[in-house]
């Protein structure tokens, strides 16, 4: 029988991993404000010893190796191997000593006490039991160990998110629905869920915050942005050309919307979300 975490690890070792990867310089400057805002808050004085869950390509790591200086180690986990690929390959271009390991973060035999900091962008929604992650992170932690990771909320809150598969509807009645609290995007939407998950984990100090934050991507790269991600971009490679050219004409103009001249802008609306161990 097939489990949540077994159709992870395939989907981020297939096409959406690979996706990643191939639109990884895009995505990294679009998600710019939220690696910012987990960045700064990495103290220099904890001991500098950090992990960042769900690293995917590596830009969140090798920033925070790049804060914690020569005194720090960071090491970046992720279970698609594509994307720790290209991870190390950045790490080694950008002359930085970070290290990443292709695993589940959520049953990983980590060092017990490794890390001092723990932190995540977008990574810990995919959890198949996420009780069972976080608990298995506190005892990577020290005693006095902060988590620290940047959610989405809604997909409410976040039409942009939502706008392509809103679109092709009418003409893929197959798109994968998003169901409440499943993993994925906005697995961790409902603030008291997540509150939940990591007081059952063993964290206390929990602090929940709303961020809302303008991410930007070029207007050229929209296409391939809409077309490689999200439940669109699973099920569209599907389709024959003539519907995929119908669905592509029908779904750029639905985000017209957000198109200013060169630049798409929306408004992201995310969770930032502290704990100690």
């Amino acid at each position: 029988m097939r489990t949540i975490d077994d159709e992870q690890t395939a989907r981020w070792n297939g096409p959406a991993g690979q996706a990643w990867v191939e639109a990884q310089a895009v995505l990294d400057e679009m998600f710019r404000p939220f690696e910012d805002l987990l960045v700064e808050g990495v103290s220099t004085e904890r001991g500098g010893r950090l992990l960042d869950v769900g690293c995917g390509t590596g830009s969140t790591t090798v920033a925070a190796a790049q804060r914690l200086g020569a005194q720090g180690s960071c090491v970046g986990i992720d279970i698609s191997d594509p994307m720790i690929a290209a991870a190390r390959a950045r790490a080694e271009r950008e002359g930085v000593p970070a290290r990443f390991v292709l695993a589940n973060a959520q049953d990983h035999a980590f060092e017990p006490t490794a890390f001092d900091t723990i932190i995540s962008r977008f990574g810990v929604m995919f959890f198949g039991d996420p009780v069972a992650a976080f608990t298995n992170l506190r005892r990577a932690a020290t005693h006095d160990a902060e988590v620290r990771f940047v959610a989405w909320r809604s997909a409410a809150e976040n039409p942009f998110m939502t706008t392509a598969e809103r679109a092709a509807a009418p003409f893929l009645p197959n798109l994968p629905a998003r169901l409440p609290d499943a993993p994925g995007q906005f697995g961790f939407a409902d603030a008291s869920r997540v509150r939940r998950i990591l007081a059952e984990s063993g964290w206390t100090g929990i602090d929940i915050r709303a961020v809302d934050a303008v991410c930007t991507l070029p207007e050229s790269e929209l296409v391939r942005y809409f077309t490689l991600f999200g439940p669109l971009g699973l099920i569209l490679r599907e389709a024959d050309e003539q519907t995929r050219a119908h669905v592509i004409e029908t779904v750029r103009a639905a985000f017209e919307v957000y198109v200013q001249g060169a630049e798409v802008r929306y408004a992201a609306a995310c969770w930032l979300v502290t704990a100690r161990a």
